[in-house]
């Protein structure tokens, strides 16, 4: 029987770096056939065409063989569509395990790892794939600013504060479940915290994490595959030691009010004025995330945008293509988002 292909599930909160962990991954695959799922929240392939735009292929390869490795899964969280989108879509990749050494797949900020797993118990899956690890990222600047604490007395005190804090947010449940499915925690983001801090976000981590499990720091997602790669874990295999908060469930409902939408604009920006109102919109709005391409003025490439709470992140990442418009088109990931809202204020600027 021929060698089961190993599947990394890469897992985290909106914004955490999954994404960049994998664009290092493929830029760096030194000769690893990798092909990548990648589970957008909304209908705009930003994560897909910013993994797309690496140069991932072998090099015995062509780049028309290279686009054929991602594959974008859009009809919703992946571990609620598995039979529609997932299943199949494993079904095409197995008939070509002889050209994949690895799969890869990024599940959306509001998934949750365990339903996905199971699916790796099925026959037609079990006899042809593995779960090789669950990779959790985590954001240490986001945790050491209290967004996901473990202290109930300190959760307690921003409760009293804040009216949003009354109930328990199903994120926190979220960033809990994602920690005691991981076989290696990665902490992101350390650049923009001190030392003296992230020692402590080490700490909240490990006292969530119902298991001993490896933890790594990285800055911008630079690390090597040999961390990433090559667990042979079977997670399917053992997930009684891998608790969710939805153990006794069927199946799991999500916060209906988290919603994504997007706006395509006509039109160029310039990079700094847009920011400081995409930043006012995250004042003013319960926003997560934004995320996607900007077309500026006189410049012959394209600029992603990525937000976080108030950090935002931007860079060229490649020219614009001349069959492609040059639009400006933007996700936002939050709560009761009304695009006709957000598109107003931009197209204001």
């Amino acid at each position: 029987m021929a060698t089961k292909i190993p599947v990394t599930v890469i897992t985290g909160f909106l914004g955490s770096g999954k994404t960049s962990i994998i664009r290092h991954l493929l830029q760096n695959n030194q000769g690893r056939r990798i092909a990548v799922l990648v589970n957008e929240f909304g209908e705009l392939g930003i994560d897909g065409e910013l993994l797309k735009s690496c140069q991932i292929c072998p090099e015995n390869e062509t780049a028309e063989n290279q686009e054929t490795n991602i594959f974008e899964l859009t009809n919703g969280c992946l571990c609620c569509t598995v039979q529609e989108e997932f299943y199949p879509t494993m079904r095409e990749l197995i008939k070509r395990r002889d050209s994949i050494d690895y799969i890869i797949i990024e599940t959306s900020g509001l998934a949750l790892p365990k339903p996905l797993i199971k699916a790796f118990r099925w026959q037609e899956i079990r006899n042809a794939a593995t779960v090789d690890a669950v990779i959790t990222v985590v954001d240490c600047a986001a945790v050491a600013a209290g967004t996901f604490a473990s202290d109930l007395e300190a959760i307690a005190a921003q409760r009293q504060e804040d009216d949003s804090l009354e109930h328990e947010t199903p994120l926190q449940e979220l960033f809990e479940d994602q920690l005691a499915c991981a076989d290696l925690v990665i902490l992101n983001k350390t650049d923009l915290v001190d030392s003296e801090t992230q020692a402590q976000v080490l700490e909240l981590v490990k006292n969530e994490l119902p298991r001993v499990v490896k933890i790594v720091s990285s800055d911008y997602g630079k690390l090597d595959a040999s961390i990433l790669l090559g667990f042979e874990s079977a997670v399917e295999d053992n997930l009684d030691s891998r608790p969710s908060h939805h153990d006794t469930e069927e199946d799991h409902d999500h916060d209906d009010e988290i919603n994504s939408t997007h706006v395509i604009l006509d039109r160029t920006f310039d990079p700094e004025k847009l920011q400081a109102k995409l930043e006012k919109l995250v004042q003013e709005q319960e926003i997560y995330r934004i995320k996607g391409f900007v077309a500026v003025a006189n410049k012959p490439m394209r600029l992603v945008m990525q937000g976080v709470g108030n950090r935002f992140d931007k860079f060229y990442d490649r020219p614009w293509k001349l069959e492609e418009a040059k639009q400006t088109s933007l996700v936002f990931i939050g709560r009761n988002l009304q695009s006709s809202e957000i598109e107003s204020q931009l197209v204001a600027l």
